[in-house]
């Protein structure tokens, strides 16, 4: 098989692309080229690179035919954040590929109401990114239903392992909550520490692709969410942390809304991101019609980007 994954040097592409190559499909790459696989593999050897700047020829109207003169039977798309680029690559590869894989997100479906959150729940998202985000699986799902285009979506949650930074027990990025607790030092979390993140380790995100891949005639005008197979709330999460570094957790529960003025702008914003989403969302869906399970658990999806960082002495 011919396949295409847009995107495919990131985090869900370094576990995806050698996993593909391994199962004998002629990988091709599309990314700016700005950075490598997170981790060496010898697969990549196998993997053709293409440097493209996919805003670029989507704005000019090339980027669609760029990915059709490839002649690929599976087109995985990693880095799809508005409708209107979905829709042209979707208009030039109508009848000319067998399967469409969509990287969503579990922000499309704005604040937790019933948990687990189901796939099939009404979207009600907010912020630019879960909008622009559900608008995209809007559009896809209703090209499956209406025209049959072979189009499946995944949609991960926090996404974490080796190579990056996981949301903290915070809710945000900075790396200076792990330090704090890495000296047993107190640490402020939002409100009672009750909300919720919903972590998945990027090769779990990998798993739930290529078991759609393997699935096609099931998969084909579906979402599924990729995530691991339970959440956390922010007080067990900074328990976890603060007992992988040897101390107990010394936490100070702080309103969101105090909290937020005390942090920086970032900080503040992806801490009320968080807070308000507090994903928990079901992978019942993925096990009954893909017969995937997540490897990982939401602590241990985080405690792999964790180590990570102490390993490499960005926590001392």
């Amino acid at each position: 098989m011919r396949t295409v994954v847009i995107g495919g040097t990131g985090h869900i592409g370094t576990y995806l692309v050698p996993a593909l190559v391994r199962l004998g499909h002629q990988v091709t790459v599309l990314s700016r080229g700005e950075r490598t696989p997170y981790h060496s593999d010898g697969t990549w050897r196998n993997v053709t690179f293409l440097q493209v700047d996919r805003a670029a020829e989507d704005a000019d109207g090339t980027f669609g035919s760029r990915i059709v003169g490839l002649e690929p039977d599976i087109v995985v798309d990693l880095i799809c954040f508005t409708e209107d680029s979905a829709r042209q690559l979707v208009e030039a590869l109508e009848g000319k590929v067998q399967h469409l894989l969509h990287c969503g997100t579990v922000w499309v479906h704005g604040p937790s109401m019933v948990v687990p959150t189901r796939e099939d729940v009404p979207r009600r998202p907010f912020g630019d990114y879960g909008i622009q985000k559900a608008a995209i699986e809007e559009y896809l799902l209703t090209k499956a239903r209406r025209d049959q285009f072979p189009v499946t979506i995944v949609h991960p949650g926090h996404i974490c392992g080796p190579g990056w930074t996981p949301v903290n027990p915070a809710g945000n990025f900075n790396l200076d909550v792990y330090q704090r607790f890495a000296k047993g030092a107190d640490v402020q979390i939002p409100n009672l520490g009750l909300e919720t993140l919903n972590p998945v380790h990027a090769d779990d995100v990998a798993g739930v692709f290529l078991a759609a891949i393997a699935s096609r005639a099931t998969a084909i005008g579906e979402s599924f969410h990729a995530v691991a197979s339970d959440a956390v709330t922010l007080r067990g999460y900074a328990e976890a942390v603060a007992d992988r570094f040897g101390y107990d957790a010394q936490l100070d529960f702080v309103p969101i809304d105090r909290l937020r003025e005390q942090l920086s702008e970032q900080d503040g914003q992806a801490t009320w991101d968080h807070v308000l989403h507090s994903p928990n969302c079901s992978m019942a869906k993925a096990e009954r019609m893909l017969g995937f399970r997540p490897r990982y658990s939401a602590v241990e999806a985080a405690m792999a980007g964790i180590d990570w960082l102490v390993e490499n002495g960005k926590i001392t």
